[in-house]
Order: structure tokens, then sequence, then C-alpha cells
């Protein structure tokens, strides 16, 4: 078994924000999320920053396809991390 790490990439902390609340009850993810804001290369305004939301997944129990599903509600995407 693999630690898997799943990375949504959101437009803005709003968005980051919602995604991470409702992972725990969508998804039953019990370790908090990490937001991380992402800035755009050369860009320094902060408008210009998408934000990631990190999720442990350590028992890989997560599907990634209904991932993809949830977060595009929010025009997000999911990466994969290694």
């Amino acid at each position: 078994m693999s630690d898997v790490r799943h990375v949504l990439v959101l437009p803005d902390r709003d968005a980051a924000e919602e995604v991470a609340e409702a992972l725990g009850e969508r998804f039953g993810v019990t370790e908090e999320p990490q937001l991380v804001r992402d800035a755009l290369a050369g860009e320094d305004d902060a408008e210009d920053a998408q934000w990631l939301v990190v999720v442990e997944d350590p028992e890989a129990r997560v599907d990634g396809a209904a991932l993809d599903a949830f977060v595009a509600d929010w025009d997000g995407w999911r990466e994969e991390a290694d």
C-alpha cells in the first residue's frame, strides 16, 4: 500500500476553502486538507494566484475520477502528485 496525495488546483482562495470543507462530507477525508497559495510564474499580483488543496489519502480510498468531477464544480482540476 503506497501513500497517495491528491493535489486539487482552484482558481481562488474562497473556492479552495469551500472544497477543503466539502471534502470531508463528500469523501470522508479525515485529515485536514492543506491549503497552499500557488503564485503563477512571473505574476506578483495576489489576484493571479491559484490555490492548491493537498489531500493526503494514505489508504488510497478516494477515487480520482470522482475527485475530478467534484473539483470541476469550482472550476478546478486535480493534478497527479508523487
